[in-house]
């Protein structure tokens, strides 16, 4: 079986962050039979052609160097609204994206087109599935969903990629739930992208007090609501901050504010294996997020035996199980999330038996050995609905 990945974010070399998920999902297929071909926009310094692990990639340029800076920023839909340049590289991106998912097409001849975000892989994905008479599946990540909620305007758009896949599948039961209230007729499966088995696990010293952030610096992801629950914690306790993008000017003049920025590390944007030694040595990973698609963040800790702190919500609850693999509190409240901070520390006993049994859960529901027999049976599935 062949099937045509197409996305707006993949790796761009070896231990780069954006889309690693969807490179350890088609290696995990080949390693199933089924051969996989990946479409994703150029960056600088970049072959329009590579191999990644075995996995042809074929890059397409949309603008003069200078303007292509859409993907890979995790900010796409934000630098569309707010700037006229990327508005314009935004219609080449769409244009060359097609033109390149056809000559995939033709020379690859996929039994399967899978994109990933329905915006815009999902857009292109169905065109070209119109064009060539090939089922479309697309998988919603997060992002793309939060885009249906915030901007109106996208819905008819939503609607039509929807209601031309074949199937569509989203990595939480949060978003899943989220995409039927949006478009009652469709029915999600839910199937998480695969986390690193092979490079996140258990090893080292783990600190007493030092907690871990990662993620972007957008309100989505509540940096500020760490921030000041680090200055309402009872016990002394420093933090690592994992990310870039946004404001983060803002973020350390907050710190300041809050008399806490003797307590914070920034480290900016990390290598994956890098970041390994980082989820070893927490004593826990804090994630503050709302509405947030999956938070592989915090199955990538699990795996390294570090518990987990965050919001009850979104797809982190499919993640931490409260009172076994992490601790949940309500979203927004910095005051509880101090607390549960508090009795990390406090309890050492009890959060090497949160991120043991976190560990174990990781493992059974986010091996790419698992994700890649769900997506091969929902490939298997969609082929098999065609022919009935």
């Amino acid at each position: 079986m062949n099937v045509l990945f197409l996305t707006h974010s993949f790796p761009r070399a070896q231990g780069d962050a954006p889309g690693s998920f969807i490179l350890r999902l088609a290696v995990a297929l080949r390693d199933r039979g089924v051969q996989v071909r990946v479409v994703a926009p150029s960056a600088a310094g970049l072959a329009s052609v590579e191999e990644m692990h075995g996995i042809t990639v074929e890059r397409f340029r949309y603008a003069p160097r200078r303007y292509e800076k859409l993907a890979y920023t995790g900010t796409m839909a934000q630098d569309v609204a707010s700037s006229w340049s990327a508005r314009l590289a935004l219609i080449g991106f769409l244009g060359s994206d097609f033109v390149a998912s056809v000559r995939a097409r033709r020379s690859f001849e996929p039994d399967v087109i899978h994109a990933h975000w329905w915006f815009p892989s999902g857009v292109i994905g169905s065109w070209l599935s119109r064009m060539s008479h090939r089922p479309l599946l697309t998988t919603l990540h997060g992002t793309d969903v939060r885009l249906v909620r915030s901007a109106a305007i996208s819905r008819p758009l939503f609607r039509h990629v929807l209601r031309h896949s074949a199937a569509v599948t989203t990595v939480s039961s949060w978003l899943s739930n989220e995409v039927r209230t949006l478009v009652p007729s469709v029915k999600p499966t839910v199937a998480p992208m695969p986390a690193d088995t092979s490079r996140y696990s258990p090893g080292g010293r783990r600190e007493s007090s030092r907690l871990l952030f990662v993620g972007r610096f957008t309100q989505q992801k509540g940096l500020e609501h760490l921030l000041r629950a680090l200055s309402q914690m009872k016990r002394p306790a420093v933090i690592d901050v994992v990310g870039n993008g946004g404001d983060s000017e803002r973020y350390r003049a907050m710190a300041q504010a809050l008399c806490v920025a003797d307590r914070v590390a920034w480290h900016g944007q990390l290598r994956s294996d890098q970041l390994a030694g980082l989820y070893r040595a927490a004593t826990a990973l804090v994630v503050p997020s709302i509405d947030e698609g999956l938070g592989l963040v915090a199955v990538e800790a699990l795996l390294c035996e570090t518990p987990v702190v965050a919001f009850r919500s979104g797809g982190l609850t499919d993640v931490i199980q409260d009172g076994r693999t992490g601790i949940l509190v309500s979203p927004g409240d910095s005051a509880a999330l101090a607390a549960a901070l508090d009795a990390v520390i406090a309890e050492p006993d009890h959060a090497r038996t949160l991120g043991a049994a976190g560990r174990i859960y990781a493992l059974s529901n986010f091996a790419p050995e698992s994700a890649a027999q769900r997506y091969s049976d929902i490939y298997k599935h969609v082929l098999d609905s065609r022919t009935t």
